[in-house]
Parts: C-alpha cells; structure tokens; sequence
C-alpha cells in the first residue's frame, strides 16, 4: 500500500514536472505507450537482423544446444556436476526445444526478445525519472549499444538477465517515487528471477541501495525500511544456488585477471558518466536519473573489477545489465539537448533530434553492428570444423579432441562423425552427467591411439600451453607414432589428419 504521503509527494512531482514533461512531450495513453513501444521494436529489429549469424554456434551456445536436449531429469543430474548456474536457464531452453523445435532461431529468440523488452523498460524508467523525451532516447539508446546487440543474438541468459535488472529498475523508481508496497516486492521479485538466471546480477542490489540511501536523505526516509526486508529476500533466496555453485568455481578458471585496458575503460567511463550528472535537469522526486543510472552504471561492474583483483571472474557479458545506467545517461543528455532545441526553435520537435541522433549512431556503428552478425565475429564457430572433418575423414578413423571440451563439435553435428571412433571417450557426456564426457587415463588413451591407423584431430586454433595429463599423453603418441597429412583451420579451431608411420617414417601406405 502507498505511504500516507504518497499522494502529496506524487502531486508534488507533478507541481514540478521536469520540462521534458511540458507541453513539446507526447502525452496521452497512446503517446505514453509509444516512448517505450519505439525502442522495443527498434531492438527486436536489430535483433532478428542476421540472428542466425550465418549458421554459426560459439562454444557457449553450444552448450545450451547440447543441455537443451535432454530430458529435464537428466538436466537436473547434470547441474549436480557442472553448470549450477545455468540450471533455470537449461531448463527454460529444454521446454522452448520441446514446445517449438531446435533451431537457431529458438535458440537465440529468448535473447532477442529479453533485449527488446529491456530497451521497453529502460525507456519506461527514463520516462518517469526525466520525461518522454529522455525515456525514447534512452530505450533507443540501450537497444543501439553494441555490447547489448552482441549478447542479443547469443543463446544464453545474459540478455533475460539483463530484461529482468531492467524490470526490477522501473519497479525501483516507482517504488522510491509511490511509496507502493507491491513495488518493492516486484523488484526483489525480479532481482531473485535474475539471480537464477546468473547470480552476478546480485550486484545489482548494491546499486539499488545507493539510490535508496541517496532517496532516503532526500525526505523518502521510508524507503530503507521499505526496501530493506525485500532485500534481505533476494538475497536469502540466492544464496541456495551461490553455495551450490561454490563446488563448480572451477569452471570459471580460464578467466584471467582485469588488463590495465579494463581498468582504465571503467575508469574512463566513471569520468564521463560522472561528468554528465551534472548536466542540468530537473528533479522528479527522490530519485533522479543520476542517482539511478550512476550506481547502476558503475556499481556492479566496478565491484566484479575488485573482486577480480582476488579472483578473476570480470567478463563483460555478467555485468551487460549495467548497461541500463549508461543508457538512462545518454537517454537524459538527448532528452535535455532535444527539450532546449524545441525551446530555442520551436519549429524543431524534439522527436527530430532524437531521431536524427539515433539513426546517425545505428550508421556510425554499421560495421561493428556486421560485424557482430558475422559467423567469425565470436571466438569460436563450432559448426566449422565439424564442416571440416566430414570432408577430410574416413569411415574407421580414430578422433581425439584436445582440450577435450572442444567435443562440443561432435555433439551439436554427431551426423558429422558418424563412422568416427572416439579414442580418448570412456563415458559420455549424458552417462558421465557433464557436458564433455569422462575420457580414460593417459594410458588407455595411448593404447587406443596406437591400435588406429588414422587419426583425426580437433584442437583451438592456436593451442594454449599447460595441457592436461591425458592432452599430453594425445599430442605424445601422435608425434611419436604418426605423421600429419594435413592441418586446416576454420571457425577458430584446427582440425588435423595423422596417419601411422612405417618404419622408415613416412605415413603408412594407402
């Protein structure tokens, strides 16, 4: 229920509406469901434009491919082993494959949408924390930024994450702005379907505590309470699956600590989001865009940065729901900038700079925005070297894969490998309840290897050192034993044809 002094405040509010809410703004129902409906379609546009990437997969889309089609139980067992984290998500992905089909458009369209639905809600915030105006360019302004149009188009849950934080936001101005109960508790409820998703969007909770505080001393000293106990239920609700996850956190070993580039990129951004606070706008009530968007610009990813300097966990696509706050800032400056040019020459509607902005942004960005829809724009394309094995291998040859997660290529194209033995395998990934599969000791994988004649081998385009016992065992009998008759490279992964040597060293006849 809303505060005994809701009503004043929120007619306060309106007393003093901010000049973005004059009389240039749109107004009524219509105009009012067009601020956020613009940038939702702009990004579900942008979205579906080459969802497909030219038919390429990266590895962690693989992942969701493969998870995706087994049965709920067996998905259930395997978080027991691996992947905690993504566990909700698997499970949502395992229904849409069920209900719709597998497909590269089912696997990304939940992104797709996530996106186009945060763009809505980013524009809604912006709405109510500076005006019409200010919200439109700030919902265009998230659907536009790169880093957003690159984890649309990925089959994983950063972009539901990122729908979710942008909920749990306009729920959080409401809120601090109403004084209404059932906000509060739409917020948490939100934060706590994000946390499944990915529990790093926790780190959303302490950007909202440093709105709150500020709002708090601003006269809405109600809301800590307030927001408090909601809180404390996002957190308690989490900390099940943050446990879980504590056994698996090697999986997030390959993460190396922040470069010097990170830190001063962040660094760069506080200067400039900072600077851009002070640009003059008018107040709506205890909340404002800079003590909304600030915080949640800057929060979650400068305290992932910190505790990367202990243990590396930074990667950009945790924290891509910050970029809410940045496009909130960029919605205010627009919204400011098109407000004073209306004033100035009123034959000028506002919506005109806005969209002449926008559109010379989605120009500037079209070769990072083709880029980003090409099949080599990831760091892998698991599809490719699948392509690669059935036009060099031969019904009877041995496969080996090292590292031995590059399997992923053999279990989202098995057609690919059908007559191919795998040497080093001893379980497979649904027996073994774990996305690789358990391989044999170095010993086994030796003898399996020497009892085959050719050998096809899949491994990173540019191997990395420090291999596993059972990936030295493979590259050692391979050298010792067998000759490369050929080495192809595709789709950032290498894939190379041995042969067994003759006693004279060449490759044994065919």
């Amino acid at each position: 229920m809303p505060s005994p002094d809701a009503p004043a405040r929120t007619a306060a509010i309106d007393r003093h509406a901010p000049a973005t809410t004059s009389s240039s703004a749109p107004a009524g129902p219509v105009a009012r469901l067009l601020v956020p409906a613009v940038p939702a379609l702009l990004s579900l546009a942008l979205g579906l434009w080459g969802v497909g990437r030219g038919h390429s997969m990266w590895r962690d889309e693989a992942a969701t491919w493969q998870v995706a089609h087994r049965s709920a139980a067996d998905i259930v067992r395997l978080l027991s082993t691996t992947d905690v984290v993504h566990g909700l998500y698997y499970l949502f992905m395992h229904a849409l494959f069920e209900i719709f089909g597998d497909s590269m458009l089912t696997l990304r369209l939940p992104s797709v949408l996530g996106v186009a639905a945060a763009a809505g809600l980013t524009a809604a915030t912006g709405r109510r924390l500076a005006g019409s105006w200010a919200g439109a360019a700030a919902g265009i302004a998230f659907a536009v930024l790169p880093v957003v149009q690159r984890y649309q188009q990925e089959g994983r849950s950063y972009a539901l994450v990122a729908a979710c934080v942008a909920g749990a936001t306009w729920m959080l101005v409401t809120a601090v702005q109403r004084g209404c109960r059932r906000h509060w508790w739409g917020c948490a409820g939100l934060l706590l379907v994000a946390a499944q998703l990915n529990w790093f969007s926790l780190l959303a909770l302490p950007a909202f505590a440093v709105t709150v505080a500020i709002a708090a001393r601003r006269g809405g000293r109600r809301t800590v309470r307030a927001f408090a106990l909601p809180a404390a239920v996002v957190v308690l609700g989490s900390l099940p699956l943050i446990l879980a996850s504590r056994s698996q956190a090697d999986q997030v070993s390959w993460i190396k600590p922040p470069t010097p580039a990170t830190l001063i990129g962040l660094l760069a951004m506080a200067v400039v989001a900072v600077g851009a606070a002070f640009v003059p706008h008018p107040r709506s009530g205890p909340a404002t865009t800079a003590t909304v968007a600030l915080p949640l610009l800057l929060v979650p990813q400068s305290a992932l940065v910190l505790i990367s300097l202990v243990k590396p966990v930074y990667v950009d696509r945790y924290v891509v729901f910050a970029q809410t706050g940045a496009a909130l800032m960029i919605g205010l400056l627009l919204g400011v900038g098109a407000t004073a040019a209306h004033a100035r020459w009123p034959s000028v509607r506002p919506w005109v700079p806005i969209a002449a902005v926008s559109g010379v942004a989605v120009l500037a960005l079209l070769p990072v925005e083709t880029g980003l829809r090409a099949s080599t724009s990831r760091v892998d394309d698991v599809f490719a070297p699948a392509e690669a094995v059935s036009a060099v291998a031969r019904p009877g040859d041995g496969v080996l894969f090292i590292p031995a997660a590059r399997r992923d290529t053999a279990l989202v194209s098995p057609e690919r490998f059908h007559g191919l033995k795998d040497l080093a395998l001893t379980e497979t990934p649904l027996q073994s309840r774990t996305l690789k599969g358990e391989e044999g000791s170095p010993a086994h994988i030796r003898t399996a290897i020497l009892k085959s004649s050719r050998i096809v081998l899949i491994t990173d385009a540019k191997p990395s050192s420090g291999a596993a016992r059972r990936d030295v065992a493979k590259r050692g009998t391979l050298a010792d034993h067998f000759v490369r008759l050929s080495d192809t490279v595709t789709g950032g992964r290498r894939v190379e044809v041995y042969e067994k040597k003759q006693a004279d060293g060449r490759p044994t006849a065919k």
